[in-house]
Protein backbone atom coordinates (compact mmCIF):
# COMPACT_ATOMS: atom_id res chain seq x y z
CA UNK A 1 0.00 0.00 0.00
CA UNK A 2 1.64 3.17 -0.78
CA UNK A 3 1.02 6.42 0.54
CA UNK A 4 -1.18 8.21 -1.58
CA UNK A 5 -3.56 5.20 -0.85
CA UNK A 6 -2.81 5.62 3.13
CA UNK A 7 -3.24 9.09 3.89
CA UNK A 8 -6.07 10.86 4.39
CA UNK A 9 -6.86 14.39 2.84
CA UNK A 10 -6.37 17.18 5.43
CA UNK A 11 -9.58 19.14 6.17
CA UNK A 12 -9.83 22.57 5.10
CA UNK A 13 -10.30 25.49 7.26
CA UNK A 14 -13.55 26.47 7.94
CA UNK A 15 -13.10 29.99 6.15
CA UNK A 16 -13.28 28.50 3.02
CA UNK A 17 -16.09 26.19 3.17
CA UNK A 18 -18.15 29.25 4.39
CA UNK A 19 -16.71 31.32 1.49
CA UNK A 20 -17.65 28.56 -1.27
CA UNK A 21 -21.40 28.15 0.73
CA UNK A 22 -22.24 32.13 0.40
CA UNK A 23 -22.52 31.62 -3.30
CA UNK A 24 -25.85 30.00 -2.45
CA UNK A 25 -27.04 33.51 -1.32
CA UNK A 26 -26.51 35.18 -4.59
CA UNK A 27 -28.16 32.42 -6.37
CA UNK A 28 -31.21 32.60 -4.22
CA UNK A 29 -31.43 36.12 -4.15
CA UNK A 30 -32.36 36.12 -8.23
CA UNK A 31 -34.60 32.98 -7.25
CA UNK A 32 -36.51 34.77 -4.32
CA UNK A 33 -36.61 38.24 -6.78
CA UNK A 34 -38.32 35.94 -9.89
CA UNK A 35 -40.93 34.96 -7.05
CA UNK A 36 -41.83 38.41 -6.02
CA UNK A 37 -41.83 40.25 -8.85
CA UNK A 38 -41.79 37.72 -12.12
CA UNK A 39 -46.23 37.32 -12.19
CA UNK A 40 -46.66 40.73 -12.83
CA UNK A 41 -44.24 40.61 -15.58
CA UNK A 42 -45.21 37.72 -17.03
CA UNK A 43 -48.28 39.26 -17.27
CA UNK A 44 -46.80 42.46 -18.84
CA UNK A 45 -45.61 40.20 -21.62
CA UNK A 46 -48.97 38.44 -22.37
CA UNK A 47 -47.44 34.91 -22.01
CA UNK A 48 -50.41 32.33 -22.59
CA UNK A 49 -51.03 29.63 -19.70
CA UNK A 50 -49.83 26.90 -22.34
CA UNK A 51 -46.30 28.48 -22.74
CA UNK A 52 -46.26 29.04 -18.67
CA UNK A 53 -46.45 25.55 -18.17
CA UNK A 54 -43.32 24.88 -21.06
CA UNK A 55 -41.22 27.38 -19.91
CA UNK A 56 -41.40 26.25 -16.08
CA UNK A 57 -40.81 22.71 -17.07
CA UNK A 58 -37.13 24.22 -18.03
CA UNK A 59 -35.78 23.81 -14.36
CA UNK A 60 -36.32 20.30 -14.20
CA UNK A 61 -35.60 19.62 -17.79
CA UNK A 62 -32.17 21.11 -17.48
CA UNK A 63 -31.80 19.55 -13.83
CA UNK A 64 -31.90 16.40 -15.19
CA UNK A 65 -29.96 17.06 -18.54
CA UNK A 66 -27.30 19.53 -17.01
CA UNK A 67 -26.13 18.43 -13.64
CA UNK A 68 -25.17 14.96 -14.02
CA UNK A 69 -23.07 15.97 -17.61
CA UNK A 70 -21.21 18.91 -15.66
CA UNK A 71 -21.20 16.61 -12.25
CA UNK A 72 -19.18 13.94 -14.68
CA UNK A 73 -16.95 16.97 -16.21
CA UNK A 74 -15.98 18.38 -13.03
CA UNK A 75 -14.94 15.25 -11.73
CA UNK A 76 -11.93 14.81 -14.66
CA UNK A 77 -11.32 18.48 -15.77
CA UNK A 78 -7.96 19.16 -15.77
CA UNK A 79 -7.82 23.08 -15.70
CA UNK A 80 -5.11 24.64 -14.34
CA UNK A 81 -7.41 26.62 -12.57
CA UNK A 82 -8.98 23.20 -10.92
CA UNK A 83 -11.80 21.16 -11.20
CA UNK A 84 -14.76 22.82 -9.84
CA UNK A 85 -13.84 26.57 -10.11
CA UNK A 86 -14.08 26.88 -13.93
CA UNK A 87 -17.96 25.18 -14.07
CA UNK A 88 -18.96 27.61 -10.88
CA UNK A 89 -17.13 30.70 -12.90
CA UNK A 90 -18.82 29.82 -16.12
CA UNK A 91 -22.13 29.68 -14.22
CA UNK A 92 -21.88 33.10 -12.71
CA UNK A 93 -21.54 34.71 -15.88
CA UNK A 94 -24.69 32.48 -17.85
CA UNK A 95 -26.65 33.60 -14.63
CA UNK A 96 -25.87 37.32 -15.11
CA UNK A 97 -26.28 36.71 -19.16
CA UNK A 98 -29.88 35.25 -18.09
CA UNK A 99 -30.88 37.86 -15.68
CA UNK A 100 -29.97 40.84 -18.57
CA UNK A 101 -32.02 38.76 -21.20
CA UNK A 102 -34.99 38.19 -18.78
CA UNK A 103 -35.08 42.06 -17.20
CA UNK A 104 -35.01 43.56 -20.86
CA UNK A 105 -36.76 40.81 -22.93
CA UNK A 106 -39.81 43.67 -23.26
CA UNK A 107 -37.16 46.25 -24.68
CA UNK A 108 -35.54 43.66 -27.24
CA UNK A 109 -39.00 42.50 -28.09
CA UNK A 110 -40.15 45.91 -28.99
CA UNK A 111 -36.65 46.50 -30.60
CA UNK A 112 -37.42 43.65 -32.91
CA UNK A 113 -40.84 44.63 -33.76
CA UNK A 114 -43.17 44.33 -30.98
CA UNK A 115 -45.81 46.89 -30.52
CA UNK A 116 -45.86 48.01 -26.57
CA UNK A 117 -49.86 48.26 -26.80
CA UNK A 118 -50.83 44.66 -27.80
CA UNK A 119 -50.16 41.40 -26.10
CA UNK A 120 -48.75 39.16 -26.63
CA UNK A 121 -45.65 40.17 -26.72
CA UNK A 122 -44.47 37.07 -29.12
CA UNK A 123 -40.82 38.24 -29.53
CA UNK A 124 -40.40 39.56 -25.92
CA UNK A 125 -41.79 36.20 -25.00
CA UNK A 126 -39.41 34.39 -27.28
CA UNK A 127 -36.25 36.34 -25.33
CA UNK A 128 -37.45 35.52 -22.04
CA UNK A 129 -37.51 31.94 -22.13
CA UNK A 130 -34.23 31.85 -23.79
CA UNK A 131 -33.04 33.89 -20.47
CA UNK A 132 -34.92 31.41 -18.43
CA UNK A 133 -33.61 28.31 -19.91
CA UNK A 134 -30.37 29.73 -19.73
CA UNK A 135 -30.78 30.91 -16.09
CA UNK A 136 -31.69 27.44 -15.52
CA UNK A 137 -28.77 25.61 -17.26
CA UNK A 138 -26.65 28.18 -15.33
CA UNK A 139 -27.75 27.55 -12.11
CA UNK A 140 -27.36 24.00 -12.02
CA UNK A 141 -23.72 24.75 -13.62
CA UNK A 142 -23.31 26.88 -10.69
CA UNK A 143 -24.63 24.97 -7.71
CA UNK A 144 -23.65 21.17 -8.38
CA UNK A 145 -20.13 22.20 -8.60
CA UNK A 146 -20.27 24.36 -5.43
CA UNK A 147 -21.61 21.34 -3.21
CA UNK A 148 -18.71 18.95 -4.54
CA UNK A 149 -16.45 21.98 -4.16
CA UNK A 150 -17.33 21.68 -0.40
CA UNK A 151 -17.32 18.03 -0.55
CA UNK A 152 -14.02 18.20 -1.36
CA UNK A 153 -12.75 20.97 1.17
CA UNK A 154 -14.49 18.39 3.89
CA UNK A 155 -12.10 15.86 3.11
CA UNK A 156 -12.90 12.31 4.72
CA UNK A 157 -15.02 13.96 7.59
CA UNK A 158 -18.98 12.96 7.31
CA UNK A 159 -19.33 15.88 9.67
CA UNK A 160 -17.58 18.62 8.54
CA UNK A 161 -19.32 17.80 5.18
CA UNK A 162 -22.89 17.66 6.64
CA UNK A 163 -21.48 21.42 7.93
CA UNK A 164 -20.54 22.24 4.87
CA UNK A 165 -23.93 21.64 3.51
CA UNK A 166 -25.52 23.61 6.55
CA UNK A 167 -23.91 26.75 5.56
CA UNK A 168 -25.36 26.02 1.85
CA UNK A 169 -28.75 25.76 2.88
CA UNK A 170 -27.82 28.87 5.43
CA UNK A 171 -26.87 30.91 2.94
CA UNK A 172 -29.78 30.08 0.71
CA UNK A 173 -32.17 31.34 3.04
CA UNK A 174 -30.05 34.28 3.37
CA UNK A 175 -30.58 34.99 0.04
CA UNK A 176 -34.24 34.37 -0.02
CA UNK A 177 -34.38 36.83 2.73
CA UNK A 178 -32.72 39.29 0.87
CA UNK A 179 -34.76 38.74 -2.22
CA UNK A 180 -37.87 39.16 -0.81
CA UNK A 181 -37.23 42.25 0.97
CA UNK A 182 -35.51 43.75 -2.47
CA UNK A 183 -38.99 42.60 -4.22
CA UNK A 184 -41.13 44.24 -1.97
CA UNK A 185 -39.54 47.43 -2.18
CA UNK A 186 -41.47 48.77 -5.02
CA UNK A 187 -39.49 52.01 -5.64
CA UNK A 188 -35.88 50.33 -6.27
CA UNK A 189 -36.34 50.99 -9.40
CA UNK A 190 -35.52 55.47 -8.63
CA UNK A 191 -32.47 54.54 -8.34
CA UNK A 192 -32.02 53.53 -11.63
CA UNK A 193 -34.37 56.11 -13.65
CA UNK A 194 -33.16 54.62 -16.77
CA UNK A 195 -34.88 51.32 -16.40
CA UNK A 196 -38.45 52.74 -17.11
CA UNK A 197 -39.02 52.43 -20.62
CA UNK A 198 -41.87 52.89 -22.75
CA UNK A 199 -41.69 48.89 -23.31
CA UNK A 200 -41.19 48.38 -19.78
CA UNK A 201 -43.68 49.57 -16.76
CA UNK A 202 -43.09 50.07 -12.83
CA UNK A 203 -42.88 46.50 -12.37
CA UNK A 204 -40.76 45.76 -14.89
CA UNK A 205 -38.36 48.79 -13.69
CA UNK A 206 -38.37 46.96 -10.33
CA UNK A 207 -37.42 43.58 -12.03
CA UNK A 208 -34.53 44.89 -13.32
CA UNK A 209 -33.19 46.77 -11.12
CA UNK A 210 -33.29 44.23 -8.50
CA UNK A 211 -31.66 42.06 -10.86
CA UNK A 212 -28.87 44.63 -11.11
CA UNK A 213 -27.86 43.73 -7.24
CA UNK A 214 -28.42 40.31 -7.99
CA UNK A 215 -25.96 40.16 -10.52
CA UNK A 216 -23.56 42.35 -8.13
CA UNK A 217 -24.37 40.08 -5.32
CA UNK A 218 -23.38 37.00 -6.97
CA UNK A 219 -20.24 38.42 -8.93
CA UNK A 220 -18.95 39.46 -6.06
CA UNK A 221 -19.34 36.25 -3.67
CA UNK A 222 -17.84 33.97 -6.94
CA UNK A 223 -15.18 36.24 -7.61
CA UNK A 224 -14.37 36.50 -3.73
CA UNK A 225 -14.62 32.53 -3.39
CA UNK A 226 -12.87 31.82 -6.05
CA UNK A 227 -9.96 33.48 -4.96
CA UNK A 228 -9.98 32.81 -1.37
CA UNK A 229 -10.32 28.96 -2.69
CA UNK A 230 -7.54 27.61 -4.64
CA UNK A 231 -7.69 24.35 -6.47
CA UNK A 232 -4.72 22.81 -7.41
CA UNK A 233 -4.86 20.69 -11.04
CA UNK A 234 -5.49 17.65 -10.96
CA UNK A 235 -4.86 14.55 -13.24
CA UNK A 236 -5.23 10.86 -12.61
CA UNK A 237 -1.67 10.77 -11.15
CA UNK A 238 -1.73 13.26 -8.45
CA UNK A 239 0.06 12.49 -5.31
CA UNK A 240 -1.06 13.35 -1.84
CA UNK A 241 0.76 16.62 -0.81
CA UNK A 242 0.23 17.47 3.34
CA UNK A 243 0.34 21.46 5.01
CA UNK A 244 0.03 23.60 1.92
CA UNK A 245 -2.83 25.52 3.51
CA UNK A 246 -6.04 27.34 1.35
CA UNK A 247 -5.76 24.60 -0.90
CA UNK A 248 -7.04 21.46 -2.17
CA UNK A 249 -4.14 19.48 -2.39
CA UNK A 250 -5.28 15.89 -3.21
CA UNK A 251 -8.52 15.03 -4.77
CA UNK A 252 -10.43 12.89 -2.56
CA UNK A 253 -13.01 11.24 -5.34
CA UNK A 254 -11.48 11.16 -8.26
CA UNK A 255 -10.31 7.62 -9.87
CA UNK A 256 -5.79 7.47 -10.18
CA UNK A 257 -6.56 6.12 -13.17
CA UNK A 258 -8.95 7.39 -16.10
CA UNK A 259 -11.03 4.76 -18.02
CA UNK A 260 -12.45 5.50 -21.12
CA UNK A 261 -16.46 5.63 -20.86
CA UNK A 262 -18.74 7.84 -22.47
CA UNK A 263 -20.61 10.05 -20.51
CA UNK A 264 -24.37 8.95 -21.00
CA UNK A 265 -22.75 4.69 -20.33
CA UNK A 266 -20.86 6.12 -17.12
CA UNK A 267 -24.33 7.49 -15.79
CA UNK A 268 -26.27 4.28 -16.78
CA UNK A 269 -23.34 2.73 -15.46
CA UNK A 270 -23.62 4.52 -12.23
CA UNK A 271 -26.74 4.34 -11.41
CA UNK A 272 -27.11 0.54 -12.80
CA UNK A 273 -24.64 -0.40 -10.09
CA UNK A 274 -25.47 1.74 -7.16
CA UNK A 275 -24.94 0.15 -3.73
CA UNK A 276 -28.05 0.03 -1.70
CA UNK A 277 -27.63 2.99 0.63
CA UNK A 278 -26.99 5.06 -2.29
CA UNK A 279 -30.14 3.75 -3.57
CA UNK A 280 -32.25 4.25 -0.69
CA UNK A 281 -31.32 7.57 -0.32
CA UNK A 282 -32.53 8.11 -3.72
CA UNK A 283 -35.96 6.65 -3.03
CA UNK A 284 -36.47 8.83 -0.26
CA UNK A 285 -35.14 11.98 -1.47
CA UNK A 286 -37.75 10.96 -4.75
CA UNK A 287 -40.93 10.77 -2.21
CA UNK A 288 -39.69 13.81 -0.06
CA UNK A 289 -39.62 15.94 -3.10
CA UNK A 290 -43.29 14.85 -4.43
CA UNK A 291 -44.16 16.10 -0.54
CA UNK A 292 -42.58 19.52 -1.13
CA UNK A 293 -42.63 20.59 -4.97
CA UNK A 294 -47.14 20.50 -5.11
CA UNK A 295 -46.61 23.32 -2.06
CA UNK A 296 -43.60 24.85 -3.40
CA UNK A 297 -44.99 25.62 -6.56
CA UNK A 298 -48.37 26.50 -5.42
CA UNK A 299 -48.19 27.80 -1.84
CA UNK A 300 -48.86 32.07 -2.60
CA UNK A 301 -51.67 30.70 -5.25
CA UNK A 302 -53.07 28.55 -2.18
CA UNK A 303 -53.03 31.76 0.16
CA UNK A 304 -55.21 33.64 -2.31
CA UNK A 305 -57.35 31.45 -3.53
CA UNK A 306 -58.35 28.90 -0.60
CA UNK A 307 -57.24 30.96 2.21
CA UNK A 308 -58.44 34.47 1.30
CA UNK A 309 -61.11 33.36 -1.19
CA UNK A 310 -59.94 35.30 -4.14
CA UNK A 311 -59.80 34.51 -7.86
CA UNK A 312 -56.96 35.04 -10.35
CA UNK A 313 -59.37 34.91 -13.25
CA UNK A 314 -62.21 36.46 -11.41
CA UNK A 315 -63.91 40.31 -11.40
CA UNK A 316 -61.58 42.87 -10.16
CA UNK A 317 -63.01 42.15 -6.37
CA UNK A 318 -61.57 38.47 -6.82
CA UNK A 319 -58.42 39.35 -8.04
CA UNK A 320 -57.60 41.90 -5.45
CA UNK A 321 -58.59 39.63 -2.87
CA UNK A 322 -56.61 37.01 -5.01
CA UNK A 323 -53.42 39.29 -4.99
CA UNK A 324 -53.41 40.83 -1.08
CA UNK A 325 -53.60 36.67 -0.32
CA UNK A 326 -50.48 36.32 -2.54
CA UNK A 327 -48.33 39.37 -0.68
CA UNK A 328 -49.35 37.34 2.49
CA UNK A 329 -47.88 33.90 0.98
CA UNK A 330 -45.07 35.98 0.17
CA UNK A 331 -44.81 37.36 3.85
CA UNK A 332 -45.13 33.55 4.61
CA UNK A 333 -42.00 33.08 2.32
CA UNK A 334 -39.81 35.21 4.26
CA UNK A 335 -40.82 33.72 7.74
CA UNK A 336 -40.01 30.36 5.95
CA UNK A 337 -36.58 31.56 5.38
CA UNK A 338 -35.98 33.08 8.55
CA UNK A 339 -36.53 29.62 10.03
CA UNK A 340 -34.89 28.13 7.24
CA UNK A 341 -31.68 30.27 8.16
CA UNK A 342 -31.51 29.35 12.34
CA UNK A 343 -32.40 25.65 11.95
CA UNK A 344 -29.26 25.06 8.90
CA UNK A 345 -27.15 26.33 11.74
CA UNK A 346 -28.47 24.22 14.61
CA UNK A 347 -28.98 20.93 12.28
CA UNK A 348 -25.76 19.29 14.16
CA UNK A 349 -27.13 20.27 17.53
CA UNK A 350 -30.50 18.72 16.19
CA UNK A 351 -29.15 15.39 15.09
CA UNK A 352 -27.01 14.93 18.04
CA UNK A 353 -30.13 15.34 20.22
CA UNK A 354 -32.56 12.83 18.23
CA UNK A 355 -29.71 10.34 17.74
CA UNK A 356 -28.26 11.06 13.95
CA UNK A 357 -29.00 12.68 10.66
CA UNK A 358 -31.13 9.60 9.90
CA UNK A 359 -33.36 9.74 12.46
CA UNK A 360 -33.55 13.32 12.03
CA UNK A 361 -34.85 13.12 8.07
CA UNK A 362 -37.56 10.94 9.34
CA UNK A 363 -38.93 13.46 12.25
CA UNK A 364 -38.91 16.37 10.24
CA UNK A 365 -40.58 14.30 7.36
CA UNK A 366 -43.66 13.64 9.43
CA UNK A 367 -43.42 17.36 10.57
CA UNK A 368 -43.85 18.34 7.06
CA UNK A 369 -46.64 15.96 6.61
CA UNK A 370 -48.61 17.61 10.09
CA UNK A 371 -48.14 20.70 7.95
CA UNK A 372 -49.02 19.87 4.81
CA UNK A 373 -52.36 17.88 6.20
CA UNK A 374 -52.94 21.26 8.30
CA UNK A 375 -53.83 23.19 4.63
CA UNK A 376 -57.26 21.31 5.07
CA UNK A 377 -58.01 22.19 8.15
CA UNK A 378 -56.82 26.09 7.82
CA UNK A 379 -59.08 25.99 4.26
CA UNK A 380 -61.78 24.76 6.02
CA UNK A 381 -61.62 26.62 8.46
CA UNK A 382 -61.13 30.09 6.28
CA UNK A 383 -64.48 28.59 4.24
CA UNK A 384 -66.81 28.57 7.07
CA UNK A 385 -65.50 32.26 7.96
CA UNK A 386 -66.53 33.50 4.44
CA UNK A 387 -69.97 31.44 4.48
CA UNK A 388 -73.18 33.67 5.29
CA UNK A 389 -70.92 37.37 4.22
CA UNK A 390 -72.42 38.92 1.65
CA UNK A 391 -69.52 41.39 -0.17
CA UNK A 392 -66.74 38.36 -0.09
CA UNK A 393 -64.05 41.36 -1.20
CA UNK A 394 -64.65 43.30 1.90
CA UNK A 395 -63.61 40.12 3.95
CA UNK A 396 -60.30 38.35 4.90
CA UNK A 397 -59.95 35.81 6.70
CA UNK A 398 -60.37 35.87 10.42
CA UNK A 399 -56.86 36.46 12.44
CA UNK A 400 -56.85 33.09 13.88
CA UNK A 401 -56.76 31.52 10.39
CA UNK A 402 -54.30 34.27 9.13
CA UNK A 403 -51.56 33.65 12.32
CA UNK A 404 -52.05 29.75 11.43
CA UNK A 405 -51.34 30.02 7.62
CA UNK A 406 -48.27 32.00 8.11
CA UNK A 407 -47.13 29.62 11.54
CA UNK A 408 -47.42 26.63 9.02
CA UNK A 409 -45.35 28.57 6.67
CA UNK A 410 -43.04 29.02 9.20
CA UNK A 411 -42.53 26.29 10.54
CA UNK A 412 -41.90 24.12 7.33
CA UNK A 413 -38.81 26.19 7.44
CA UNK A 414 -37.22 23.49 9.84
CA UNK A 415 -37.94 20.42 7.28
CA UNK A 416 -37.11 22.30 4.21
CA UNK A 417 -33.30 23.35 5.66
CA UNK A 418 -33.30 19.39 6.35
CA UNK A 419 -33.93 19.06 2.55
CA UNK A 420 -31.58 21.49 1.26
CA UNK A 421 -29.02 19.94 3.41
CA UNK A 422 -28.68 16.07 4.58
CA UNK A 423 -29.77 14.26 1.28
CA UNK A 424 -26.25 16.16 -0.25
CA UNK A 425 -24.44 15.82 2.90
CA UNK A 426 -25.42 11.64 2.97
CA UNK A 427 -24.70 11.43 -0.91
CA UNK A 428 -20.78 12.75 -0.32
CA UNK A 429 -20.38 10.33 2.13
CA UNK A 430 -21.50 7.68 1.04
CA UNK A 431 -19.75 8.34 -2.34
CA UNK A 432 -16.76 9.24 -0.72
CA UNK A 433 -17.49 5.74 0.93
CA UNK A 434 -17.55 4.01 -2.29
CA UNK A 435 -15.18 6.01 -3.69
CA UNK A 436 -17.26 7.11 -6.17
CA UNK A 437 -17.05 11.05 -8.00
CA UNK A 438 -18.46 13.06 -6.02
CA UNK A 439 -19.36 15.18 -8.99
CA UNK A 440 -21.51 12.44 -10.86
CA UNK A 441 -23.19 11.26 -7.54
CA UNK A 442 -24.64 14.51 -6.97
CA UNK A 443 -25.43 14.78 -10.03
CA UNK A 444 -27.30 11.36 -9.96
CA UNK A 445 -28.80 12.61 -6.99
CA UNK A 446 -30.35 15.53 -8.80
CA UNK A 447 -32.32 12.90 -11.17
CA UNK A 448 -33.91 11.88 -7.47
CA UNK A 449 -34.74 15.80 -6.86
CA UNK A 450 -35.98 16.84 -11.06
CA UNK A 451 -37.92 13.40 -12.14
CA UNK A 452 -40.69 14.56 -8.97
CA UNK A 453 -40.38 18.08 -9.90
CA UNK A 454 -41.50 17.26 -13.81
CA UNK A 455 -44.30 14.71 -12.72
CA UNK A 456 -46.06 17.46 -10.32
CA UNK A 457 -45.45 20.27 -12.75
CA UNK A 458 -47.21 18.48 -15.38
CA UNK A 459 -49.70 15.68 -13.26
CA UNK A 460 -50.60 18.68 -10.75
CA UNK A 461 -53.34 20.21 -12.36
CA UNK A 462 -55.18 17.46 -14.03
CA UNK A 463 -55.15 15.34 -10.34
CA UNK A 464 -56.25 18.43 -9.10
CA UNK A 465 -59.04 18.65 -11.53
CA UNK A 466 -59.86 15.05 -10.83
CA UNK A 467 -61.34 15.95 -6.96
CA UNK A 468 -63.09 19.18 -7.81
CA UNK A 469 -59.54 21.81 -8.63
CA UNK A 470 -58.08 24.02 -5.67
CA UNK A 471 -54.51 22.96 -4.64
CA UNK A 472 -56.08 20.77 -1.62
CA UNK A 473 -55.92 17.79 -3.35
CA UNK A 474 -51.69 17.95 -4.38
CA UNK A 475 -51.12 19.13 -0.88
CA UNK A 476 -52.53 15.70 0.57
CA UNK A 477 -50.80 13.83 -1.71
CA UNK A 478 -48.10 15.48 -0.94
CA UNK A 479 -48.69 14.50 3.07
CA UNK A 480 -48.87 10.95 2.23
CA UNK A 481 -45.74 11.24 0.05
CA UNK A 482 -44.06 12.73 3.37
CA UNK A 483 -45.02 10.25 5.95
CA UNK A 484 -44.00 7.23 3.94
CA UNK A 485 -40.92 9.09 2.98
CA UNK A 486 -40.41 9.55 6.95
CA UNK A 487 -40.95 5.73 7.18
CA UNK A 488 -38.28 4.40 5.32
CA UNK A 489 -36.00 7.37 6.47
CA UNK A 490 -36.17 5.68 9.83
CA UNK A 491 -36.61 2.12 8.74
CA UNK A 492 -34.40 1.44 5.28
CA UNK A 493 -32.16 4.40 5.21
CA UNK A 494 -28.62 3.43 6.30
CA UNK A 495 -27.13 5.58 9.07
CA UNK A 496 -23.72 7.39 7.96
CA UNK A 497 -20.65 5.60 9.15
CA UNK A 498 -18.47 7.19 12.00
CA UNK A 499 -15.36 9.39 11.18
CA UNK A 500 -13.21 6.70 12.16
CA UNK A 501 -14.83 4.01 9.75
CA UNK A 502 -15.42 6.67 6.98
CA UNK A 503 -11.38 6.93 7.39
CA UNK A 504 -10.79 3.39 6.87
CA UNK A 505 -12.95 3.09 4.17
CA UNK A 506 -11.96 5.76 2.09
CA UNK A 507 -8.20 5.26 2.87
CA UNK A 508 -7.49 1.67 1.83
CA UNK A 509 -9.92 2.05 -1.17
CA UNK A 510 -7.67 3.12 -3.71
CA UNK A 511 -9.50 5.64 -5.74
Amino acid sequence: MNKSQTQTHPSSPLKQTIAVASIAAGIQFGWALQLSLLTPYVQLLGIPHKWASLIWLCGPISGMLVQPFVGYYSDRCVSRFGRRRPFIAAGAVLVAIAVVLIGYAADIGVILGDRVDSTPKSRAITVFAIGFWILDVANNMLQGPCRALLADLSGKSGKKTRTANSFFSFFMAVGNVLGFAAGAFTHLHDAFPFTMTKACDVYCANLKSCFFFSIFLLITLTVLALCYVEEKQWSPETEVKDGEENEITEEVTAPSRVVKVPLVGELFGAVKDMERPMVMLLVVTCLNWIAWFPFLLFDTDWMGREVYGGDSGGNDGDRRVYNIGVRAGALGLMLNSVVLGFTSLGLEWLARRVGGVKRLWGIVNFILAFCLGMTVVITKLAESSRRGSAVLETVSPPVGVKIGALSLFALLGVPLAITYSIPFALASIISSSSGAGQGLSLGVLNLAIVVPQMVVSVGAGPFDEMFGGGNIPGFVLGAVAAAVSGVLALTVLPSPPPEADILKVTAVGGH
